[in-house]
């Protein structure tokens, strides 16, 4: 298969260059009836460079992390591997028997990143603990949390580890701008990543009339033009789900689109930031 001309950009994520532009697989591999498309999807992104796939147990009870495990084999070396522990097994042992559990599904012996998937009622303390274990051992690369808010994050900071975390992952789109007020330029201001879920509203803002006469200005769609406003700021890693091989290929285009001024200014209007700090969104 040919390759596009142009790589895709890239940024240090747990010390490792990954593309700004990854595969999310929520709700991917729960349908006996898509597998083999869905394996071929992913596989064609990895072949068109978004080698950074996103999973987690919780995603069809690892029927995801299996359909993901199937799609790199064979070439897990060039695949950045990022999978999630549910809350609800964040104790210290039972991190480490979810990782496990993970990385059997994955077929593989170690992930590039594990998440803690939001926050639940086990202690940081004891979470950050279990993962630094985890990394000793060579189990996992790097750590990183999900669905953290501001107060969240320098909660973690506080904790002894809390410094190794790599990355929040959180939802960010043009109608989910609420980490533009704190969460993101404090992470932006660390030199932390962040990884954008649900950078297209899950299909949501396709519908909506500016981002049709922008995506129409530049001769592409809206999908593309919802990632590349993601993609246009620094330090940011989307991650957009695509079940069809004509939405990875049009997922992957979504980085050669440059929005002009006038472009952002016109979106701005469409959908604006708050004014303020809002409660941290979650899908």
């Amino acid at each position: 298969m040919s390759q596009p001309d142009q790589p895709l950009p890239r940024l240090s994520l747990g010390g490792q260059p990954v593309p700004v532009l990854g595969q999310g697989t929520w709700m991917m591999g729960e349908r006996p009836e898509r597998y083999r498309e869905e394996l071929y999807v992913l596989q064609l992104g990895l072949d068109l460079g978004m080698t950074l796939i996103d999973t987690a147990e919780m995603y069809g009870n690892g029927a995801s992390e299996r359909l993901v495990g199937e799609a790199i084999r064979g070439r897990r070396d060039e695949v950045f591997l990022v999978s999630k522990v549910l809350p609800s097994h964040a104790t210290r042992p039972g991190t480490v028997q979810a990782c496990q559990q993970s990385l059997g599904w994955l077929g593989t012996d170690y992930l590039d990143l594990y998440l803690l998937h939001w926050r639940g009622p086990v202690p940081l303390e004891e979470t950050v603990e279990a993962l630094e274990g985890l990394k000793a051992s060579g189990q996992i690369r790097a750590w990183g949390v999900s669905n953290f808010d501001p107060q969240d994050m320098r909660e973690l900071s506080r904790v002894p580890g809390g410094e190794q975390v790599a990355t929040d992952q959180v939802l960010y789109n043009l109608t989910r701008r609420g980490i533009e007020v704190d969460l993101l330029p404090e992470c932006q201001a660390q030199g932390l990543p962040v990884m954008a879920y649900s950078p297209v509203e899950q299909g949501r803002l396709l519908r909506q009339p500016v981002l049709q006469e922008v995506a129409r200005r530049h001769g592409a769609t809206p999908a593309q033009v919802a990632l590349a406003w993601v993609l246009r700021q620094p330090g940011v890693i989307a991650i957009p789900k695509a079940s069809r091989e004509e939405h990875v290929r049009e997922n992957r285009a979504a980085v050669d689109v440059r929005l002009s001024e006038e472009d952002l200014a016109q979106l701005d209007r469409a959908f604006p930031a708050p004014m303020r700090p809002v409660p941290l969104e979650m899908l």
